[in-house]
């Protein structure tokens, strides 16, 4: 399963997340999605599942979103969230990979058994930070997660 994980695209979806999405099963979106339109291009493209970020929550559009989604991928228990500050994980609860975005730095961590994946922004550049999104591939034995840089 291929997996395509974007965040705070802040109202612009780029040519370049377009294409480096085509293909994927389907799509998540971490949050600070700017409209709805960014939905249904992502929608255009494969099934969409996001939550709402910081600055989505006045967005008459956005007030059906989560704050927090979880999932199951392939069999992966996954948990979604726009700012990590946020989340809250029951101890007894499984979670094999955690999605977050809002700080607009792309990271992979593994922590434990555990995949942390911020993807990044996929939006306008902020400061000198990257432009990013995510592609997971998920079988049933393995989370293999790549940045993919949007400009050079």
């Amino acid at each position: 399963m291929k997996v395509g994980v974007i965040s705070d695209t802040h109202g612009l979806l780029r040519p370049e997340a377009i294409a480096a999405l085509l293909g994927c099963d389907c799509i998540i979106h971490a949050g600070d999605i700017g409209s709805a339109h960014i939905l249904d291009q992502l929608a255009a493209i494969a099934p969409v599942h996001g939550v709402r970020g910081n600055n989505d929550l006045d967005a008459p559009w956005a007030r059906e979103l989560p704050d927090c989604l979880r999932l199951d991928l392939n069999g992966w228990k996954v948990l979604l969230v726009h700012d990590i500050a946020d989340l809250a994980i029951n101890p007894d609860e499984r979670v094999d990979l955690v999605i977050c975005g809002h700080s607009h730095k792309p990271g992979i961590e593994w922590r434990g058994a555990r995949l942390f994946l911020n993807p990044g922004s996929a939006g306008r550049r902020r400061f000198k930070l990257p432009v990013t999104l995510a592609l997971l591939d998920l079988s049933a034995q393995s989370i293999e997660p790549r940045l993919v840089s949007l400009l050079d």
